[in-house]
């Protein structure tokens, strides 16, 4: 990767308008004249800082899943807390959602799904948490840590991909979404309980 030493960084531009370029068109759909032309960049200089258009869209979702690393940061003691800030995240940022389900829905046969893919190793250092948690007796053990994983993040991000259901006054889905905060994370206190 070729480094970037202009102060509006090039690489960065690249990267912003690939992420929303992904979001709204998936990776099959996303086209790299679009994204060049966003990053106000050529063909070649991308080419020259990504070699192809799933190296480009695999460091987009490394990047966000940094980004909802630190926004929601995994309490493996505080199951409940941790589905509630995973559903602010997603309901504020829905665009993110539909970048990382793009992943999933387009790569899932590819090479990418892989040991160096970041979304299996974000999964695998999650589910060594939960099983951390289990031992330290925090949690029940009866689960398999996947299972803990997949349903939180499922209850927590059913609301990020169901925009048709809001509804359209600000206020009211603001008190809407509320509503189904205090649901999901009530839904994950029953399934997990936080430690006390």
């Amino acid at each position: 990767m070729t480094p970037s030493n202009d102060p509006d960084s090039t690489r960065e531009r690249i990267l912003a308008a690939a992420t929303a370029e992904f979001a709204r068109h998936g990776i099959a759909g996303a086209r790299i004249e679009r994204i060049a032309k966003a990053a106000r960049t050529s063909k070649e200089r991308l080419y020259a800082y990504f070699r192809s258009k799933e190296e480009l869209y695999a460091t987009v979702a490394a990047q966000e899943l940094t980004a909802v690393a630190e926004a929601t940061r995994l309490d493996a003691t505080d199951l409940p807390g941790y589905a509630g800030r995973l559903h602010d995240y997603f309901t504020a940022h829905p665009e993110r959602h539909r970048l990382m389900n793009w992943g999933r829905l387009e790569l899932a046969d590819e090479t990418t799904a892989s040991d160096g893919d970041p979304i299996r190793a974000t999964v695998r250092h999650k589910t060594e948490q939960l099983r951390a948690a289990q031992d330290a007796g925090h949690l029940e053990a009866a689960w398999e840590p996947i299972d803990i994983l997949v349903f939180v993040n499922q209850l927590a991000t059913a609301w990020a991909g169901q925009s048709d259901l809001l509804p359209p006054d600000a206020d009211e889905r603001e008190a809407f979404l509320a509503a189904r905060r205090t649901a999901i994370v009530a839904a994950v206190q029953r399934l997990f309980p936080a430690a006390a």
